[in-house]
């Protein structure tokens, strides 16, 4: 259907940024390290980049919440692989997990009622 409803926040050291892909940059949401807030594990505060896939439901069209949500989770789903495919050519670590404190994670990112975090994907360097 090509709603294109996912949002890629990405937080790093120096801030939380959401992904423009109409003009490929990253926009500033917040100025300061999340990261933390990133997962419940200890190790996402220092991975050096977690992806935050967020569905923005209000492009959906029309239709039930749980129908929407099931369609932005097998998405986000598509997504995350991709970026498996591309850590594991580049010789990166990453793991994606649906354990985020996403009411404290939601307001940070200034989302709306209508935007819902589905997953949470950490990108680093393999440990020696």
């Amino acid at each position: 259907m090509n709603f294109q409803e996912t949002d890629i926040y990405v937080l790093l050291k120096q801030g939380a940024y959401v992904y423009s892909a109409k003009f490929n940059k990253l926009d500033l949401i917040v100025a300061e390290d999340i990261r933390a807030l990133g997962g419940t594990q200890a190790f996402v505060k220092d991975a050096p980049v977690t992806l935050i896939y967020v569905a923005d439901l209000s492009k959906m069209g029309k239709g039930s919440d749980d129908n929407k949500k099931n369609t932005a989770n097998i998405d986000v789903g598509y997504i995350s692989q991709n970026v498996y495919l591309f850590c594991a050519s580049e010789g990166l670590v990453t793991g994606a997990r649906g354990s985020v404190d996403r009411a404290t994670l939601g307001p940070r990112l200034k989302l709306r009622p209508d935007q819902t975090i589905i997953l949470a994907q950490s990108v680093g360097y393999p440990k020696p």
